[in-house]
C-alpha cells in the first residue's frame, strides 16, 4: 500500500500550470433550484469546474493529488488523506514543503485502517483493538511526524462516524465507543504535537450529535457536501443547490458554536447543475454565519454511489482516465 500512499500524497509536491476558470455569468443559485430532470439539463460545456473564489468570501482549500490547484493563489489549505497502516510517513515532509512554499495550512485526515482491503479488520475488530490501545503506536508515530512539520496542521480523525452505509469500518460504532476512541487519539496528538488543531468531522446526517466528543476536543467541525446531478434526480426529484446540500448538516452542528468547514466538497453534472455550485460554494451567506472554509475533493470517488451510478469523478478538470 505504500505505492498507493505515494499516489495520494507525493503528487501534491509537483507544481503544475494553473488551468483557467471558465468565464461564468453571475447567476443566483435559486434560479437553478427545482429543475425537473431532462436530457437538456445534462448538457455539458464547462471544462474546468473549480469554484469561483470571492474576494470577501469563504476561504478555500483542496485535496489535490493531481495538482490542478498547484499554481492557484488564494488556496488556504492543502488537504491530505492518510491511512495509519502500510504508510510511509516521510511522504508528509514533501507535502509539508509543498504547502509551505504556497503559504497553505495542512488538513490531514487520518483514516484508521489500511487502504489495502485485504488487510482491513472488521468493524468490531477495529473497535476493540483501538479501545485496547493496540493502535496507539500508529497514532503516536503520525503525531510525532506532525510535530516536525513547519506548516500549521489540522488533524481530522475517523471522519463520517455517524454514516450507516458501511463505507468506513469505524462508522456506526456505539457513540460512546467512538467518542472514547476519538479522545484517545486526540490526546496522543496533543501530547506529541501541541498546537495542532483538532477537527471533528461527521458526514452531516441525523444522529451525529450522539458522537460529539465535547467542546474541549473540538477546535473545528468538518462536514461532507457532495452534489451529483443524477443522484439528486433519483433521490430528490430535483436539482439541489450547494446551500440545500449543506443546510441539514450545518443546522445540526451550528449549536456547538465552533467554526464549521466543508471538509470535503464535490459536484458533478451538466452546466445548469454545476454553475450554482461553482458560483456559491465560497460565497458568504447569512444562513451559514459559522462557515469558515470549504475544501474541494479533487479526485474520483473511491466508492460507488447508489442507483448504480458508479464512482463520480469530482475532478475540476475531467480525467479521461477516470471514464
Amino acid at each position: 500500500m505504500k505505492k498507493l500512499m505515494k499516489k495520494r500524497l507525493s503528487t501534491v509536491a509537483m507544481a503544475v500550470l494553473l488551468l483557467s476558470v471558465a468565464d461564468l455569468p453571475g447567476r443566483s443559485e435559486v434560479q437553478y433550484a427545482g429543475i425537473i430532470a431532462d436530457p437538456a439539463a445534462r448538457a455539458r460545456t464547462i471544462v474546468d469546474k473549480r469554484p469561483v473564489l470571492h474576494a470577501d468570501g469563504i476561504k478555500f482549500g483542496a485535496y489535490d493529488p493531481n495538482g490542478d490547484f498547484g499554481a492557484q493563489a488564494n488556496v488556504a489549505t492543502e488537504a491530505l488523506f492518510l491511512p495509519w497502516e502500510d504508510v510511509d510517513l516521510e511522504t508528509l515532509r514533501a507535502a509539508d514543503a509543498y504547502a509551505q512554499a504556497r503559504g497553505r495550512n495542512l488538513l490531514i485526515t487520518v483514516e484508521p485502517w489500511s487502504w489495502d482491503v485485504d488487510w482491513r479488520l472488521s468493524s468490531d475488530q477495529l473497535r476493540r483493538k483501538v479501545l485496547r490501545g493496540d493502535y496507539d503506536v500508529n497514532m503516536r508515530a503520525i503525531a510525532q511526524m506532525i510535530s516536525q512539520l513547519k506548516s500549521p496542521v489540522i488533524i481530522r480523525w475517523g471522519q463520517e462516524m455517524e454514516d450507516k452505509s458501511g463505507r468506513f469500518s469505524w462508522s456506526g460504532w456505539n457513540p460512546q465507543d467512538y467518542i472514547a476512541a476519538y479522545k484517545r487519539m486526540m490526546d496522543i496528538v496533543r501530547e506529541e504535537a501541541p498546537g495542532t488543531e483538532l477537527m471533528w468531522s461527521p458526514k452531516g446526517e441525523p444522529g451525529l450529535d450522539a458522537y460529539y466528543p465535547g467542546a474541549d476536543y473540538v477546535d473545528l467541525v468538518g462536514l461532507s457536501v457532495f452534489g451529483l446531478q443524477r443522484y439528486d434526480e433519483l433521490a430528490y426529484s430535483k436539482h439541489r443547490t450547494f446551500s440545500e446540500a449543506l443546510k441539514q448538516g450545518y443546522d445540526l452542528v451550528a449549536g456547538y458554536g465552533k467554526p464549521i468547514w466543508v471538509a470535503e466538497l464535490g459536484y458533478e453534472g451538466g452546466d445548469a447543475y454545476m454553475k450554482p455550485w461553482i458560483e456559491t460554494a465560497t460565497l458568504k451567506q447569512s444562513a451559514f454565519p459559522n462557515l469558515r472554509e470549504v475544501v474541494y475533493f479533487n479526485d474520483r470517488d473511491v466508492n460507488a454511489w447508489p442507483f448504480n451510478l458508479g464512482r463520480p469523478d469530482w475532478r475540476v478538470v475531467e480525467s479521461l482516465a477516470a471514464n
